[in-house]
């Protein structure tokens, strides 16, 4: 049962994609002279530090004292809780942030990449070091991948959530260097040794994190030997190491098709379709032109929702359709919420990051997503189905989340619903059209 336009259709899948939900009137904007190179081009040139929302949700001050020492015990209860106090304060704000931002593309791609190098809260503990790495995240996953990747490698929360504080000359801890050609640069057996792994330590060697906050390179733990790593010989070091492994062919091919898997399908690109992605990402690895090529490939613009939605995409963007109060009883919510889904920003499970597809579609979320739709429902504005004629309710509700069509099976379950508008709407969003994107 379709109730938009095929351009209108397109349209909402662009902007659902991109970032965290699209209400009705923000698709007839972007739908009304439909040119999805242009809308994207300008999409993604947005200036997102003067952007509304982002401007009235600033980052919070993460100050931590030092540390008291260890006979000090009600010194260190109290360091204890305020630096849990603030990893919470942490997730609330980027929660708070992701509902507030007008243009939400450059917030969507930030947990995009923060699912890609994941690290998690729960090891590094610090919410200031997780705080700056989730910045690097947000100013560079528009620019060239060896900036955002070589950030990675001397971040101070990454090298503390893969033990790379512990890797000293003659006791090299390889997970940094395994994990990088592994799952951040190259992809699992993709033209790498075992050999290559631990070369690769002993050039992330002498990195030390003090307070778990900065990062610095300290000679005297760092092995300066010669070193052999994917057939180049030298004195490696980070620098060496980052340019070694991204200069491999397998590289571009692994960034093109995870981040195809974030942002078009569950699937990976077709033959034809990864070499266009590979063309965008260019020599100079083109971040702004990969994600530019993802979002207006043919293969992504003409084929059905393939993207099952996330828990954080799902709540977001029904929190922001809705127009739902952001105040602390709220956050505290939806904070609880995502970690029962199982997607609680700042804490992936392990380095691979997330599950997606199917994963996130279980028997034991279906009562919680209704659960909370309904509550937030009940909190927010749904006055455009509200006010609209019973018979027009349910395109009222398509038109809200940016459902231009629904399935005969959605409508028939719907249409049971239309004297209610709360439930209407909480059942709108957990259909499989909402579901997927």
């Amino acid at each position: 049962m379709s109730t938009q336009s095929a351009e209108w259709i397109t349209a909402s899948r662009v902007l659902r994609r991109s970032g965290f939900g699209a209400r009705g009137s923000e698709i007839d904007s972007a739908a009304s002279a439909w040119d999805p190179s242009a809308y994207v081009s300008s999409m993604l040139s947005t200036d997102f530090t003067k952007d509304s929302g982002v401007l009235a949700t600033p980052m919070p001050k993460l100050d931590l004292p030092d540390r008291p020492e260890a006979s000090d015990k009600p010194g260190l209860r109290r360091y204890a809780n305020k630096a849990r106090d603030q990893r919470r304060e942490l997730t609330h704000w980027w929660i708070r942030r992701m509902v507030a931002a007008e243009h939400p593309a450059n917030e969507k791609l930030t947990l995009l990449w923060h699912n890609h190098f994941a690290t998690s809260t729960a090891k590094v503990g610090t919410a200031q070091s997780m705080a700056n790495q989730n910045q690097k995240l947000r100013e560079l996953c528009l620019g060239d991948f060896r900036s955002l990747a070589h950030a990675m490698l001397t971040d101070a929360a990454m090298i503390y959530w893969l033990d790379g504080h512990q890797n000293k000359a003659g006791s090299a801890n390889e997970n940094l260097a395994r994990e990088f050609l592994e799952l951040f640069a190259l992809g699992h057996g993709n033209g790498y040794s075992e050999k290559d792994v631990r070369e690769g330590a002993r050039a992330l060697t002498g990195w030390t994190v003090p307070k778990r906050v900065e990062t610095k390179l300290v000679a005297d733990r760092h092995d300066d030997s010669i070193k052999t790593v994917l057939g180049t010989t030298g004195k490696i070091g980070v620098d060496e190491f980052c340019d070694i492994v991204l200069a491999q062919p397998g590289s571009a091919h692994h960034i093109a098709n995870r981040l195809w898997q974030q942002l078009a399908s569950n699937d990976l690109p077709s033959d034809a379709t990864l070499q266009r992605l590979l063309k965008a990402y260019g020599s100079n690895r083109d971040l702004r032109g990969l994600t530019t090529a993802i979002l207006t490939d043919p293969d992504f613009l003409e084929n059905s929702a393939s993207v099952v939605s996330s828990p954080t995409d799902w709540l977001i963007g029904l929190l922001r359709a809705v127009q739902a109060p952001m105040d602390d009883g709220r956050i505290k919510t939806v904070a609880r919420t995502l970690e029962a889904l199982g997607q609680l920003p700042f804490y992936p499970p392990d380095v691979g990051g997330w599950p997606r597809g199917q994963a996130w579609l279980s028997s034991s979320a279906v009562n919680i997503r209704l659960r909370t739709a309904n509550e937030v429902v009940m909190n927010g504005d749904i006055s455009l189905v509200d006010e609209s004629a019973i018979n027009d309710r349910i395109d009222a509700a398509g038109y809200l989340f940016g459902i231009g069509a629904w399935s005969d099976r959605s409508a028939n379950v719907l249409k049971r619903l239309r004297t209610d508008p709360t439930a209407l709407v909480a059942a709108a969003v957990n259909t499989p059209e909402y579901l997927t994107s």
